[in-house]
């Protein structure tokens, strides 16, 4: 398996002057994603729960829906001219019922660890595609426990803690509680490996779940909330037009700037009430 961080040796300067020190730095490589033996997709993430990782992309996509649908994951052997196993390269059997990827959705599939490709012809195809209907979800939350969401979710940030430099992504109970967070270079990668875990632990759709993110709430991230069945999704940051229109559109209930006892409610604010 690739490393999760590297050491890099650095000048650190301050007002006293500078020193040489050792720096630990959040692991970014190269993840190609075959589907059946063929090309599918490549992207740069942070190595670890690359299983996931392909999972919950491929449900993002509306490929797959539930963890029979995977035949198998297994990493391509001998990717490198002396044999070497890179773990950079894997591939996707899909079992003998599911179609391979013929949707709207379908793209030129290049994502890197800042952002994915979207666009307006997108909102339609979630739309068609969606598996599952979240804005008939009758989940309550309470505005004082997603308030306590960030905490909860940094508090889990393993590798975050050594190096200051990841995305996470953790999937909630009603009442707060933890049931899986992820990390990534790429806050897409994290939240696809949210949902290829609940993908492949048999939990989709993650009915009455909420979803936090650390970073910003990007049309991206409400797609593939939508795309796992997940009703709320909650946001450090700011959203984008786009991510809360399809949001609306949806009926996803969308948080942005939770922070302290502050929040704000782009839409799906009936859903916010004590328990």
């Amino acid at each position: 398996m690739g490393r999760v961080t590297v050491q890099r040796r650095i000048l650190r300067l301050r007002e006293t002057g500078g020193s040489r020190r050792m720096d630990v730095l959040a692991a970014e490589e190269p993840l190609e994603i075959r589907l059946n033996g063929a090309p599918l997709t490549v992207t740069m993430r942070t190595p670890g729960d690359d299983f996931d990782l392909a999972a919950g992309f491929l449900v993002s996509e509306g490929a797959v829906g539930a963890a029979g649908d995977i035949e198998s994951i297994r990493y391509c052997a001998g990717a490198t001219e002396d044999g070497r196993n890179t773990y950079n390269v894997l591939d996707v059997r899909l079992s003998p019922w599911v179609t391979p990827i013929a949707t709207s959705l379908e793209r030129n599939f290049y994502t890197t660890s800042s952002c994915g490709v979207c666009g307006k012809a997108s909102l339609d195809a979630v739309r068609t595609v969606a598996r599952w209907e979240v804005a008939s979800d009758p989940v309550k939350m309470d505005p004082s426990v997603i308030s306590e969401l960030p905490d909860r979710l940094r508090a889990a940030q393993r590798v975050f803690d050594r190096t200051g430099g990841l995305h996470a992504a953790g999937l909630f109970t009603p009442g707060g509680n933890p049931l899986c967070v992820r990390e990534d270079v790429g806050r897409h990668n994290a939240v696809d490996k949210l949902v290829g875990w609940a993908l492949r632990e048999g939990m989709l759709p993650l009915s009455s779940m909420a979803l936090m993110v650390s970073g910003r709430a990007s049309f991206e991230l409400v797609q593939k909330a939508v795309m796992a069945g997940i009703p709320v999704l909650a946001a450090v940051s700011a959203p984008s037009s786009l991510a809360v229109e399809l949001a609306a559109e949806s009926g996803l209930t969308l948080l942005g700037f939770v922070r302290g006892n502050s929040m704000n409610v782009y839409t799906g604010e009936a859903r916010l009430g004590a328990r």
